[in-house]
């Protein structure tokens, strides 16, 4: 099975969202530099984030989010996000009226449940659980086997925390890798078992 990775954007003071869910200056990074990140041309970031970020991204199969992001994405309008090939989406409520089906989108019930379709879907790829309230559950659980952070220089205040509602301590290893980038130290953390 794959690596099981949580991932996301954070300001130095552990945010990746303001109260409102806006990442505000978090994915600026992703447009300050000179080397296109993806197809789209939009993308561009300096060449030591591309040469960390694009085989990361490369490699990852399926997303795992919580219901909240599903829905202030109106789930991507049914296309995975960055060429992901699945979402998997963790909620108590089925999938939206009228939602296709045939949309790479599976709603699962409970996080240990949403890991192993995700793992199941991935195979040998990785599966990448958003940071927040998903993937502090999904740390809590001992599912989670790296963590991925590009700490962004800003200082929210308040907000969504990284870690969403995590109150129990957990040992991650040394960073086995720290790259800085522009506007962008970029973050990668074994979990200790």
């Amino acid at each position: 099975m794959g690596t099981v990775v949580m991932y996301s954007s954070v300001s130095v003071d552990g945010f990746i969202a303001g109260a409102d869910d806006q990442p505000g200056p978090l994915f600026d990074w992703l447009m300050s530099g000179d080397v296109p990140l993806d197809e789209s041309g939009v993308l561009k970031v300096s060449q030591a984030s591309y040469d960390y970020t694009r085989p990361y991204w490369d490699r990852i199969g399926v997303t795992v989010v919580g219901r909240h992001v599903f829905d202030l994405t109106d789930g991507w309008d049914g296309t995975p996000p960055s060429g992901v090939e699945h979402v998997v989406v963790v909620t108590h409520r089925p999938a939206p009226e009228g939602w296709d089906p045939e949309a790479p989108f599976h709603f699962v019930d409970g996080i240990e449940a949403a890991v192993a379709k995700a793992q199941e879907l991935a195979g040998d790829r990785v599966v990448e659980v958003a940071a927040g309230d998903v993937g502090g559950q999904a740390l809590a659980a001992g599912l989670i086997d790296e963590v991925r952070m590009d700490v962004i220089p800003v200082v929210l205040g308040s907000g969504k925390r990284y870690f969403g509602s995590v109150e129990a301590q957990h040992l991650l290893e040394d960073p086995d890798a720290v790259i800085p980038g522009d506007r962008v130290l970029h973050l990668r953390y074994p979990v200790r078992r």
